[in-house]
């Protein structure tokens, strides 16, 4: 529907070009469109015991379009033509078209012949328009008419519900919300409107659909799924689906406004004083509580804690949050009370309302500006008081943090610095303890500023007044003499660590060395039992081959490594000399390493014993990959031969399919040859599947020896036989279609050669422009203009139906044989007709009875026109027609 117009629906129809463009950019909306158009459509066409199914199909003859307008309108429309040809499908559209236009509609570029075409475009747009002019233009509503009446018929009905905001015809009905609401709105008993969410539209639109189909018989006309997938819901569909529920309730409407009117004139008078008597008490209530609460907000008693304090400001917050709120509430509705009471009194030509003394609006406002004045006076004081509170809680929160901080880093110290550790201690343990007491005394250092800070909240605390201040000075009085007895403790301690420091120091010198030597030793020790075990992956004969090597020379090492264990053996039997000889007291082993000799020993022992099993899995190791090498070279000689093979194999049969050289025959002949030739390879290729067998069982991954790999191989020859068998059937359709057009060998090799000039790459196919200039030097008159670029598009949808871009040589001499019967077939048709008609310009029913088949008389019967010129007779026909319905008829 490209153009459409109405005389009477202007100011709600959308201009012509919306339509096309919303049908361009979202084909979404045409499928909405065609399910909601042929619903509506079937929900009139039912009471005639009829539907549709295929809206641009089953209109195309005029039939089902006009008994549609004749349901909706009530009227007779003229009888319709019940003949199958094409000018009847017209005629009937037309009648349809007629009416239309009779009921003030006016239709631009909607003519009866697309609509016979089945153009859906133009078949929506005429529903469109029946939609428009008789179930939207008459929906009237508060001096709003069409499109506006029912959005604003949508809006009144929709108001009271929550999440329901109609403003359109598209977005605003995607959440289903809006369908359920109307249902709700005229039958509450069908839906449950408080159980549905927001955020499950397809079951909210589903809900409705449903209800609206099982009780209100209101046919489902969208599809949930379609709206919610859709980013703007087609406007149209959405108008049509509405309106059917503006017609289901709009009787219903009636008697409500009916009764609405009634109640509201009986209910005047009570409203009226129903409100006089809801402001009485409504003020007498807020000006109670304003005079309760002021109190309570000039109260300014300090409290000593915190938590009394946060406890007012939670009071004064719940006031604000749960008390006020609903006052704030009821004096806005007293005031609108007071107001909608005198407006009402006014309209109905009453005296004015006169509140009681004291509880004029005025009075109330009053009273309220000094409550809020209290309000902010309380909410400052707390605000300050808090602050103030806050300083001294986070003053003691800060003492009793710091306090409790030095008091754990001080717990034990004073019985760590009394120990007497250091007489049965070596000198590592001395030299250890003596560091250990200069970190310590660095830290006790460290700690003075702590201490110093302590005393200085203490002060401040007190100079502050706090509460309890007692406690706080008795325990930073504790912390304080603690503080200097652990002064003088630790420079006791530091004397004596220096004393019996240099007792020890010759021991101490024979231990480091012994550490130092044995902890390397240890460590390659322990890194050569880690790689005598480790597990080692090859995939070559060089790596194994390097791994042998290294382990060579590793074993070359052993001789001055066992030099070295001896060595450091020799030091510790010196410690023991020593202090066997000087009955030093050795209260614990060397500090300077974990390491015993009968740790050296036995991890020595062991890497002498992993040596051997390290030559063994190398040994076998070596032989295997000697095994894997052979495969290798076995499985690239072969590849290397048959890679190639393919390969050449693969030219000579793309050589063969355009070479001319003999007949298609001859052609045929040689290329099952090559098949043969290519079929009897097979055993080499299986042979060679047998090697790659090997190959994978072996875990072998790669091969110098060759670039092919067994997949290569495998798709190549796939490939081999897919195209030698093509190649084949291409010669065999040829020799099928030059049996079957009578095309001689020659004219077949004057086609060859002509496409094989032109196929420069040698593809086997032209492209456009190859294709182009081979017509031409065949005698088409192709030209550059606009007519020539028609005639090769219409030539290339011939010979390139799948729009792939190429044409193939099969291709080409079907086109150039159908050219040949067409022209054949013309001139048939043209000397059937002067032989049959003779001198006049007419055929008769009889004459084609009498000279044709049967079948084939009467095929031609429906399908010509009768003639009417001026020598006509009855039962003539004409000529044109009988043209028409035989061009092209190859079987006549």
């Amino acid at each position: 529907m490209d153009h459409y117009d109405s005389q009477q629906t202007n100011d709600y129809m959308q201009p012509e070009e919306d339509w096309d463009r919303d049908m361009l950019l979202d084909p979404a909306w045409e499928k909405q469109q065609r399910k909601t158009f042929t619903a509506w459509c079937n929900s009139h066409l039912r009471k005639a015991g009829t539907q549709i199914d295929n809206i641009e199909e089953d209109f195309r003859d005029g039939l089902k379009l006009m008994l549609l307008l004749e349901v909706i309108s009530g009227e007779r429309l003229a009888k319709p033509e019940r003949g199958k040809m094409r000018v009847h499908k017209i005629s009937n559209v037309n009648k349809a078209l007629d009416f239309i236009a009779s009921k003030g509609v006016k239709l631009v570029s909607i003519g009866a012949e697309e609509i016979v075409d089945g153009n859906v475009k133009m078949t929506l747009g005429m529903i469109w328009t029946i939609i428009l002019r008789f179930a939207i233009q008459d929906i009237s509503v508060e001096e709003t008419s069409a499109k506006e009446g029912l959005l604003l018929w949508c809006q009144r009905k929709t108001a009271p519900y929550k999440n329901v905001n109609i403003q359109n015809f598209h977005i605003s009905w995607k959440d289903g919300l809006g369908f359920c609401a109307l249902i709700h709105r005229h039958r509450p008993e069908l839906i449950d409107y408080g159980k549905l969410r927001k955020d499950d539209p397809l079951t909210n639109l589903n809900t409705a659909f449903d209800v609206a189909e099982k009780y209100l018989d209101i046919p489902k006309m969208l599809d949930a799924e379609d709206i919610v997938g859709t980013a703007r819901p087609d406007e149209k569909a959405i108008m049509t689906y509405v309106s059917s529920f503006y017609h289901a309730f709009s009787g219903a409407q009636k008697a409500e406004t009916a009764a609405n009117r009634i109640c509201k004139v009986l209910a005047v008078n009570q409203e009226n004083e129903q409100l006089m008597e809801d402001y009485e008490k409504l003020a007498s209530d807020l000006l109670e509580w304003i005079r309760r609460t002021i109190p309570w907000l000039e109260n300014r008693a300090p409290e000593n804690t915190m938590q009394a304090m946060q406890q007012k400001l939670e009071d004064f917050r719940d006031y604000r949050r749960l008390h006020k709120p609903p006052k704030v509430q009821e004096k806005c509705q007293l005031e609108i009370n007071f107001n909608t009471l005198q407006t009402k009194l006014r309209l109905s030509n009453r005296p004015a309302f006169m509140p009681s003394e004291g509880k004029m609006v005025s009075d109330i406002n009053n009273a309220w500006g000094g409550l809020e004045q209290a309000e902010k006076g309380y909410e400052e004081w707390l605000l300050n008081e808090i602050r103030r509170l806050e300083r001294l809680d986070h003053l003691a929160e800060k003492f009793r943090q710091k306090a409790s901080i030095h008091e754990s880093w001080t717990d034990g110290k004073e019985a760590m610095l009394q120990q007497k550790d250091y007489e049965t201690a070596t000198l590592s343990e001395i030299k250890a303890l003596l560091k250990k007491h200069e970190a310590f005394e660095s830290d006790l250092a460290a700690h003075q500023d702590r201490v110093e800070q302590i005393a200085a909240i203490a002060q401040e605390l007190n100079e502050l007044d706090y509460y309890d201040s007692p406690s706080v000075n008795a325990r930073c009085q504790k912390i304080c003499d603690q503080w200097d007895n652990l002064g003088a403790l630790t420079q006791k301690r530091r004397e004596a660590l220096e004393r019996t420091e240099k007792l020890l120091e010759t021991i101490d010198q024979l231990y480091l060395e012994y550490a130092k030597r044995a902890a390397p030793f240890n460590n390659w020790m322990e890194g050569a039992m880690e790689d005598l075990q480790d597990t080692f992956i090859v995939h070559t004969i060089e790596e194994i081959q390097g791994l042998t090597t290294a382990h060579e020379q590793f074993k070359a090492t052993l001789p001055d490594a066992d030099k070295e264990r001896q060595a450091i053996l020799g030091i510790h039997n010196e410690v023991s000399k020593i202090v066997q000889t000087y009955h030093v007291n050795m209260a614990g082993t060397n500090p300077y390493t974990t390491i015993t000799p009968q740790e050296i020993n036995g991890k020595w022992d062991h890497v002498r014993q992993l040596v051997p099993r390290r030559d063994q899995a190398l040994m076998e190791e070596h032989t295997r990959q000697q095994q894997n090498e052979r495969l290798r070279k076995q499985f690239g000689a072969q590849a290397n031969v048959i890679g190639p093979w393919i390969q050449t194999k693969m030219e000579e049969i793309g050589r063969i399919s355009i070479e001319m050289h003999g007949t298609l025959e001859d052609q045929l002949n040689h290329l099952r040859q090559y098949e043969k030739s290519i079929i009897n390879y097979k055993p080499k290729i299986d042979q060679l599947e047998g090697d790659h067998q090997q190959i994978q069982e072996a875990l072998i991954f790669d091969n110098k020896h060759t670039n092919y790999t067994m997949e290569h191989i495998r798709v190549g020859w796939e490939q081999l036989l897919t195209t030698i068998a093509r190649t084949i059937n291409e010669v065999e359709n040829q020799i099928l279609t030059r049996d079957a057009k009578g095309i001689s060998q020659e004219q077949m090799n004057e086609f060859r050669a002509s496409f094989n000039h032109f196929d420069r790459d040698h593809s086997g196919t032209l492209g456009p422009e190859e294709f182009k200039a081979c017509l031409i030097s065949l005698g088409y008159d192709i030209g550059n203009d606009a007519q020539g670029e028609a005639e090769f598009a219409r030539i290339m949808s011939i010979v390139d139906p799948n729009r792939l871009g190429v044409v193939t040589f099969q291709a080409f001499i079907d086109f150039m044989s159908r050219e040949t019967a067409d022209t054949d077939t013309a001139d048939q048709v043209m000397a059937s007709f002067k032989i049959l008609a003779g001198d006049k310009n007419y055929i008769t029913v009889d004459e084609l009875r009498r000279e044709l088949p049967p079948d084939q008389a009467e095929y031609c019967i429906a399908r010509m026109a009768p003639y009417s010129g001026p020598d006509a007779v009855p039962g003539a026909l004409d000529y044109m027609s009988f043209s028409t319905a035989l061009y092209g008829e190859s079987d006549l």
